[in-house]
């Protein structure tokens, strides 16, 4: 193993530990006792308190403990979830609410001795870093991950790094010496999919000209990083499932299987829990893909974090002493720390370029508003109703930005979304929106 893997993960105190008591009439049976900090409610196997109840959606609600409290977190059920009589998306829980779970009653119990949970003794895993028990906890999951060839499923917000986790995981596993193959489901439209992933035979369809290699070939011995996944169309999830259980191809066009030898690693920033409830999602692809399953927690959940965080991005950046001094102080960290940061660590990323370019300390918020040099506003007609004229003006906007972004950028979509601080699949959506034909 490399470096990343010989110091062991530590058991460190954390979160509280909590009982459920089901408390419909006749139910009977021991309560659920927590042995971690998660505990998922739904009707399926695989939750870690299963309710046979017509009435309780497939993955209901998840309760999590943390230094902070003990959350309850509705999953996009069917039926909803109340606490206490009322109905709830995202609450913290006290000892003795009663919950609700479609036609299930609960009661939650907080116990005095507290669960402990598995984190890293390291700081950073590959190009991600962190200090925090969120992170560190993170980092056990990967370095244990990366001691096999466990299917991962990493989740997370856009910009909290998924994609780094990935190839950390495969660099710090025994194929890293074979290839590492991204794919990106949100980007690729519906009908080429399919031949990315598996390949096609000359002939199959019309412009298939030549016998195309899909990405299980390509990757052979290696990873493939499927990202986005929750965006793969629901006719493909049940070839995808094929190949993952009978480690088994077929290329478009052909009656042949071939045998392929890779490690699956998936990522989206979607639940895919409450996909499934919704129906979009296969639950048997779901049990497949987390067999090993990480949660990337967003920036704004670990302020402990940032020092660490802007230091080791201001040395991705080439910053100097100079540079590390100046965007180094409490005083800056301090107010990096206030700041929501929906982009997350790219979004964080991105500031600090600008700061870098400038050689100064650039405004946060709506302070980076005022900041902003003046533009000519688009002409309006003032016979159209507001939302109308605000409809035009804001597609104007749109289509002539992403034209120039895409312009300065040479057409590189993944490139340009880094730049403008957005997530591919929306700069993706805004291209199509506007029919925008990529540069020469």
């Amino acid at each position: 193993m490399t470096e990343l893997l010989r110091d062991a993960p530590v058991w460190t105190p954390v979160v509280g530990r909590f009982q459920l008591h089901l408390v419909d009439a006749g139910s009977g049976g021991r309560p659920w006792e927590s042995s971690g900090d998660l505990c998922s409610i739904g009707s399926a196997e695989g939750n870690d308190l299963r309710l046979q109840v017509s009435t309780v959606s497939r993955f209901h609600c998840e309760i999590r403990s943390s230094a902070e409290g003990v959350r309850i977190v509705d999953l996009g059920s069917l039926n909803g979830t109340l606490v206490d009589g009322v109905s709830v998306k995202d609450a913290f829980l006290r000892s003795g609410s009663v919950i609700r779970v479609g036609g299930a009653t609960l009661r939650f119990q907080l116990l005095e001795r507290g669960n402990r949970l598995l984190v890293s003794n390291r700081t950073a895993f590959g190009n991600l870093h962190g200090v925090s028990a969120s992170m560190r906890a993170a980092f056990a999951l990967m370095e244990k991950a990366a001691g096999s060839d466990a299917t991962v499923l990493l989740e997370g917000e856009t910009g909290t790094g998924k994609g780094q986790g990935a190839e950390a995981i495969h660099r710090a596993s025994a194929r890293r010496e074979r290839p590492f193959v991204v794919v990106d489901c949100g980007a690729m439209p519906a009908n080429l999919i399919e031949s990315e992933l598996f390949g096609h035979e000359k002939g199959a369809f019309t412009g298939a000209d030549v016998r195309r290699r899909g990405v299980f070939e390509e990757a052979a011995g290696g990873t493939i990083f499927l990202d986005e996944i929750g965006e793969l169309p629901l006719d493909l999830q049940p070839k995808l499932l094929r190949a993952l259980e009978n480690r088994q191809v077929r290329t478009l066009g052909s009656n042949v299987y071939r045998p392929v030898d890779v490690r699956i690693i998936a990522a989206t920033n979607r639940d895919l829990r409450t996909e499934v409830n919704q129906g979009r999602f296969r639950s048997d692809l779901f049990f497949r893909l987390s067999v090993v399953r990480v949660v990337l927690p967003p920036l704004r959940q670990r302020p402990e974090d940032m020092e660490l965080v802007v230091l080791a991005l201001l040395r991705q950046l080439g910053a100097g002493p100079s540079s590390v001094a100046r965007f180094g102080t409490p005083a800056f960290l301090a107010g990096l720390s206030r700041s929501a940061w929906p982009g997350n660590v790219r979004e964080l990323r991105n500031y600090l370029e600008r700061c870098l370019v400038f050689g100064e300390q650039m405004p946060l918020g709506d302070d980076a508003r005022v900041s902003r040099p003046a533009v000519a506003a688009p002409s309006v007609d003032a016979n159209l109703p507001y939302t109308e004229a605000r409809r035009r003006a804001l597609d104007v906007f749109e289509a002539g930005y992403v034209r120039a972004l895409l312009e300065a950028h040479g057409g590189r979509v993944a490139t340009a979304a880094r730049a403008a601080g957005v997530d591919r699949v929306y700069l993706y959506r805004l291209i199509r929106r506007h029919s925008i034909a990529p540069p020469p």
